[in-house]
């Protein structure tokens, strides 16, 4: 008999998430008993002080795992037994496996991004990046570039403290120099061949753009990880203007493949997998 699969997403404002259709839907065509439920912080009336609550109470409810999204991937660390060495160096957890008494933290965010950039946006010039936004999936997605070859990657975010903790980390794994802290926006996008918004901006229920298109220009190639909508205010402005992009549908199909290797030890279909995301969405 194969195994029975009891999954969740705990984030904030997540209604329109696809994670939940992706995993039951490659779970169904495995044969497997699958269920993924939403744990919207939002419309629990809660905040992430309840972080630890819930992971207990999903323990308790026998989960096999959790998946993390924004507000909670670093605030989740506190809470797990043992991280991934990927985990552990990105510092951000966005799928948690329950095992033998224990909640081991993974990162299947930096996984997920690398593979749709690897896909999508191999040949493109990689000497200069700008990233908007250094949280949780910024620290994956800035780990996933510098992997990938980025020479220079300048990090903006709001808390400028924030951006200069993901700059030591990079600096750790990748050595000095590789990631700097962003300081003046219009002089590093005027230099840059690349922008990644990490950032929630752009999502729905936060419309915008985290970069004014004036900065924009033809030559640059943008990558996205909202994927909600598919083609946010950033995306439209750069295609305006004849830039490659990547939209946030390929991280957020990528990191669910791994995540759903991990909750069910079996592999998934990946081609299945991005034809039902690519169904949902069109």
């Amino acid at each position: 008999m194969k195994p029975r699969i009891l999954a969740g997403l705990i984030g904030a404002g997540i209604q329109a998430s696809r994670t939940p259709a992706l995993h039951e839907q490659e779970g169904d065509a495995q044969g497997l008993r699958y269920l993924y439920q939403l744990i919207d912080l939002d419309a629990l009336q809660l905040n992430i002080n309840a972080l630890p609550d819930l992971l207990d109470a999903a323990e308790l409810m026998r989960f096999t795992g959790l998946n993390i999204t924004y507000p909670c991937k670093q605030a989740v660390l506190a809470l797990l037994d043992e991280l991934s060495d990927e985990a552990r160096g990105i510092g951000a957890v966005n799928t948690v496996v329950f095992k033998d008494g224990k909640r081991i933290g993974h990162n299947t965010d930096c996984l997920g991004f690398a593979e749709g950039f690897r896909r999508n946006l191999h040949d493109v010039a990689r000497e200069r990046v700008v990233q908007m936004g250094a949280g949780g999936a910024g620290a994956a997605v800035a780990h996933a570039l510098l992997a990938e070859g980025v020479q220079h990657l300048s990090i903006f975010d709001v808390d400028m403290a924030r951006a200069r903790d993901l700059v030591d980390n990079l600096a750790q794994r990748f050595g000095a120099g590789r990631a700097q802290v962003g300081t003046h926006l219009e002089n590093a996008m005027a230099e840059a061949n690349g922008l990644v918004n990490t950032t929630p901006m752009g999502m729905a229920k936060l419309p915008g753009t985290p970069v004014p298109p004036a900065l924009l220009r033809a030559e640059l190639w943008v990558a996205e990880i909202v994927y909600f909508p598919l083609e946010t205010e950033l995306l439209r402005s750069a295609r305006a203007l004849g830039c490659r992009t990547l939209d946030g549908g390929n991280m957020a199909v990528f990191q669910a493949v791994k995540a759903f290797e991990l909750f069910s030890g079996q592999t998934p279909d990946v081609q299945r997998m991005l034809a039902h995301f690519q169904n949902m969405n069109s």
